[in-house]
């Protein structure tokens, strides 16, 4: 982290299509830290004062671009795409993927090279999955390193 760091911490969530919105929501509750949703619409607001909901536009990377070009060093970013975790990397703050790997500036490289060869596997029929799915350890591995990544930035690096 930054020099930045001493701004309070908060979770910001790539919302549309996080499977891990509710344990987010937890441990930020737990930590009483503010968490920010972004989306483009159709989730249902919180009563909790801690979680903000913001909605942007239905166009491509709009709830990408709010999340980097509102996070901060002392921020943790969630998110399943890649260049958006690059971006937030870029602004010096944490990343994790909603299967709890985080991302980190020693792996984000890698990480974009295999989604772009990925892609090109797929635009020429060489590969016909769109991806791993979403299974039951990713979970509780999102959840213990969330809360290592929080407790990491609260701790101030």
């Amino acid at each position: 982290m930054s020099s930045e760091a001493s701004n309070t911490t908060r979770i910001l969530i790539d919302g549309d299509a996080c499977p891990v919105k509710a344990e987010a929501l937890r441990v930020a509750e737990r930590h009483r830290l503010p968490a920010i949703i972004v989306s483009n619409g159709g989730l249902r607001p919180s009563r909790d004062p801690l979680v903000r909901h913001v909605v942007v536009a239905r166009t491509p990377d709009a709830a990408d671009d709010w999340i980097a070009d509102n996070a901060t060093s002392a921020d943790i970013v969630i998110t399943a795409d890649i260049p958006l975790a690059a971006r937030a990397l870029n602004q010096g703050a944490q990343a994790i993927g909603p299967d709890g790997r985080p991302f980190t500036p020693d792996s984000i490289g890698m990480a974009v090279a295999m989604r772009d060869l990925k892609r090109h596997l797929r635009e020429t029929g060489a590969l016909e999955s769109g991806g791993r799915t979403f299974a039951s350890g990713d979970r509780s591995r999102f959840l213990g390193e969330l809360d290592r990544m929080v407790r990491r930035a609260l701790k101030g690096g």
